[in-house]
């Protein structure tokens, strides 16, 4: 009897408490203040709230479960490693299938330097991350709880990359800003393009010049030498696609806003 009452409580109380929207931070770090795409101008919207028009899976003959769905249940007691969809239908929420494992999702557009705001939700112990251009990571990881010094591989870092069979590089995210799993989350992310000659030498990294991770600064005028771990097999260039990672672990993404990127402003 205390078991058939109990899940369903449990249940809707995972479901009440962690589908929906929290206060997100502006652009100066202010944690608890509007998201930057809600007051400032020149944003625009990469998901249309309706299917996944605009997107594609990073392999063609890769089958793709990524899927629009009306909220995510995130069940602390009784699946903390899944998300769970609820009303798989047209919705402004994305989330990478039933099981957590898809192929990653790319953009149809490209872009350049760049201003980059997005949400996203993880599953105890998952991981993902947003690459710029498909090539340069930032990594969404479940870092809560975890004991500084941080790491590349940490949540808010800038992975490192591969070469000869280990790590090379990286940025350490400078603090721990990660939420509990289950939590809506947030990056703004400011990012400089490579830049190159005119017969096509690259005569500058791409640059991650700020950011923010749930509204605290995380990485500042980081350097990329070259792609990042796993990214998409492209070569660098002034313009490229943005890619979401489906293949580790649960994660949902919702509210992810572009605009040109602006000079930065320190506070």
């Amino acid at each position: 009897m205390l078991r058939s009452t109990l899940i369903p409580f449990l249940t809707l109380a995972a479901a009440a408490t962690l589908c929906f929207g929290q206060h997100e931070p502006t652009a100066d770090g202010d944690p608890h203040g509007d998201a930057p795409y809600l007051t400032e101008p020149g944003w625009r919207p990469l998901l249309n709230g309706k299917d996944l028009t605009g997107w594609h899976g990073a392999y063609p003959n890769a089958k793709n479960d990524w899927m629009t769905v009306r909220g995510v249940l995130w069940e602390r007691l009784l699946g903390p490693t899944r998300l769970v969809p609820i009303n798989p239908e047209p919705s402004g929420e994305i989330l990478n299938g039933a099981h957590g494992s898809t192929v990653n999702l790319v953009t149809d557009e490209k872009f350049g330097d760049l201003e980059v705001y997005l949400e996203f939700m993880l599953a105890k112990g998952s991981n993902s991350g947003v690459y710029l251009h498909s090539l340069y990571e930032v990594q969404i990881f479940d870092s809560y709880g975890s004991e500084e010094p941080m790491t590349s591989s940490d949540g808010g870092g800038i992975y490192h990359r591969w070469i000869d069979e280990h790590g090379v590089g990286g940025s350490a995210p400078k603090v721990n800003a990660s939420r509990r799993p289950g939590e809506w989350q947030s990056y703004h992310i400011w990012f400089q393009a490579p830049r190159f000659d005119a017969s096509g030498k690259k005569i500058q990294n791409a640059k991650f010049l700020r950011v923010l991770f749930n509204g605290r600064l995380v990485q500042e005028d980081v350097e990329c030498e070259g792609p990042t771990r796993a990214a998409l097999n492209v070569p660098e260039a002034a313009t490229n696609q943005m890619m979401l990672q489906g293949d580790h672990g649960p994660v949902a993404f919702k509210n992810i806003y572009v605009r040109p990127l602006r000079p930065l402003i320190h506070r």
